[in-house]
């Protein structure tokens, strides 16, 4: 028997608890000073499909929505209103852990609408509104790794503002996105800007990548696909982390580091199982790892806290054998470029919806309490 809790262990092995979930009742019924408590959670992550549906089953919000009826705001500025109250009171929520942590974590992110994930200069823009609006130093602005979103990546970081990247899904892109931090913590630094301050995050997304290919696999029918069935997610995250420890090993980044500045920390996201036949906890254990963040939907954050088990560093070691899992993907048909182009494709339409659907429920809403 212990006396710890898979979620206690799990942080013990050097994972960063966020939860991917935010809303007016987490914030005002202190639930999630209770999931900080109890679930050992740091930090807090949110996107266009959590706000929708926050708003669409949130009476919490009515007060708000009658005031900025009244004030005739139209349904853009309500959304900005809206959400980055609730990502500020957040933030005030983590303050003590940022303080505590010195940056490190007690994070609340909050992304930019996915209409300009292919805009640089509004994206750069809607970065920079969003941190001074939040008007917080521990929150995280969420920009997607389009290729357009890695200039714009440089740029926010250069500004001395903190980055969630997100929506990551292949190696290649991966690099690209260290290579747009590290620049932009070099334009942080000639602009004079405290690097210690300056802190990242690179949401690689995981259950996604097997969805995908595991339709692929299913379609090709053979016994050798089949047994790579669940596999590809991953070894792809595994071998992402070997990624994020040699490009942090060059002389560029330790010289970076050597003058304050953070690495930028792996964070699986997509963690939810979407194979009802898979252990419910596998995104979360398997990818157990020092300076890595994984941020679960509450679903799985309940089902490690009562059932995970956690041994330790689960990544040391996987190297070659994720190698050898992305050869056999390949041996039997399987396109890995197309596989992550689609998956980016369809993340960003995916937020798009949300967006729309946030969009209606904030029109709605404003038009009911008029």
């Amino acid at each position: 028997m212990t006396d710890t809790t898979p979620t206690e262990d799990l942080s013990a092995v050097g994972v960063s608890i966020w939860l991917d979930d935010l809303s007016r009742e987490l914030l005002e019924t202190g639930r999630l000073e209770n999931l900080i408590a109890d679930r050992n959670v740091v930090g807090v992550t949110t996107n266009p499909t959590i706000f929708a549906s926050a708003l669409a089953k949130g009476e919490r919000y009515d007060d708000q929505v009658k005031e900025l009826a009244a004030a005739g705001t139209d349904v853009t500025n309500a959304i900005f209103e809206i959400t980055t109250r609730d990502v500020s009171d957040a933030c005030d929520i983590f303050t003590p852990l940022y303080a505590s942590t010195k940056g490190f974590d007690g994070r609340v992110s909050i992304e930019v609408e996915p209409g300009l994930a292919h805009d640089t200069a509004k994206t750069i823009e809607q970065a920079k509104f969003l941190f001074d609006k939040v008007g917080k130093e521990n929150v995280l602005i969420k920009i997607p790794a389009t290729v357009d979103g890695l200039e714009a990546i440089t740029e926010v970081i250069g500004a001395g503002i903190s980055v969630n990247v997100t929506l990551i899904f292949s190696l290649e892109r991966y690099r690209a996105v260290i290579d747009a931090y590290l620049g932009g913590l070099e334009k942080a630094k000639a602009a004079g800007h405290d690097l210690s301050k300056i802190h990242s995050v690179a949401s690689f997304f995981v259950s996604r990548v097997d969805s995908e290919i595991d339709k692929r696999l299913d379609a090709v029918g053979s016994d050798e696909a089949t047994a790579l069935k669940s596999k590809a997610g991953i070894a792809n995250a595994q071998l992402a982390y070997q990624v994020w420890t040699e490009a942090f090993s060059t002389e560029r980044a330790l010289g970076l580091l050597e003058s304050g500045a953070n690495t930028q920390r792996p964070l699986w996201a997509s963690t939810g199982v979407k194979d009802p036949s898979l252990p419910d906890t596998l995104y979360v254990t398997e990818l157990a790892a020092p300076n890595t963040v994984n941020t679960m939907p509450g679903k799985t954050l309940e089902a490690t806290f009562d059932h995970g088990e956690v041994h330790g560093d689960a990544i040391a070691g996987t190297f070659d054998d994720a190698n050898q899992v992305m050869d056999q993907l390949a041996a039997v048909g399987i396109d890995y470029d197309d596989v992550v182009d689609l998956l980016e494709k369809e993340a960003v339409e995916k937020f798009n919806v949300s967006w729309g659907e946030l969009v209606d429920t904030v029109k709605t809403a404003l038009e009911n309490a008029k």
